[in-house]
């Protein structure tokens, strides 16, 4: 299947790239962070503390274990604070 994966604040700015169109056979958000992390080290830096990772899917906030079938869109992003 084909993703479109978004990425924000210093997701972003490690990966280098505001967002991508990948290809995936990823069952589940987990899966798709596994098959990133093997693709070039900036990945794997970006996803090196998954404690650190908030991921929504089509808009909605998931855990890492969330299915990926009908999927559309990805997101990634640290947690968000309030203040």
């Amino acid at each position: 299947m084909t993703l479109d994966l978004v990425y924000f604040a210093w997701v972003r700015e490690r990966i280098g790239l505001p967002k991508e169109r990948v290809d995936t056979a990823a069952v589940t958000v987990s899966g798709l962070i596994d098959q990133l992390r093997e693709r070039e080290d900036r990945y794997a830096l970006a996803f090196s503390d998954l404690d650190a990772i908030r991921v929504a899917v089509d808009q909605t906030l998931v855990e890492l274990d969330a299915p990926l079938e009908g999927v559309r869109e990805v997101a990634f992003f640290p947690p968000m604070t309030g203040g």
